[in-house]
């Protein structure tokens, strides 16, 4: 099981799936219109460093976190 984490003013709850890849994690959120957005513009990090790819394979136990762009002041 992979823990997939929603930060910043992403309005969800974590999420414990079953997936092999970062692509899979993108079709499952795809058919969620509030999501399509975020997923165009968020930074993915898993086990807190940030990836690129979403081939990136993934393994039981680990924590994708998805960062959204944020502005300061």
């Amino acid at each position: 099981m992979v823990r997939v984490e929603f930060l910043g003013p992403i309005q969800r709850e974590a999420m414990e799936l079953n997936i092999a890849n970062l692509n899979e994690l993108a079709v499952i959120l795809k058919d969620d219109k509030e999501m399509q957005e975020w997923l165009e513009n968020s930074a993915v990090a898993v086990n807190d460093t940030l990836v690129n790819s979403r081939d990136f394979a993934l393994k039981s136990g680990d924590k994708v976190s998805l960062l959204p762009p944020v502005c300061g002041g």
